[in-house]
């Protein structure tokens, strides 16, 4: 066998292995990512994008909760300054 045969040779049956080697890599990949997501979902885990999305939520809920407290402090501050109506008495109602 000549050299430049045998490097053609020894050159395909390296790029088959590379092949072979990353089918295999794909395979491992698909099968861990499989078996990881199971888990995920035996473990009732939430997918980042609600996570977010609630995380929004509740932050947008907090908010409106202070200034929902805010408010009831400031009227309950007006209540308390303001002159409390007089009261009729069954003389004047006559």
């Amino acid at each position: 066998m000549s050299a430049p045969r045998f490097l053609d040779e020894l050159a395909k049956v390296a790029g088959g292995t590379m092949s072979f080697v990353s089918s295999a890599r794909e395979q491992v990949k698909d099968g861990v990512r499989n078996k990881i997501d199971d888990i995920a979902e035996r473990m009732d885990l939430v997918p980042r994008e609600e996570f977010e999305k609630l995380e929004i939520m509740l932050q947008q809920s907090r908010l409106k909760q202070e200034d929902l407290e805010k408010r009831i402090i400031a009227l309950e501050s007006a209540a308390k300054t303001a002159k409390p109506a007089a009261k009729k008495t069954t003389k004047e109602k006559k």
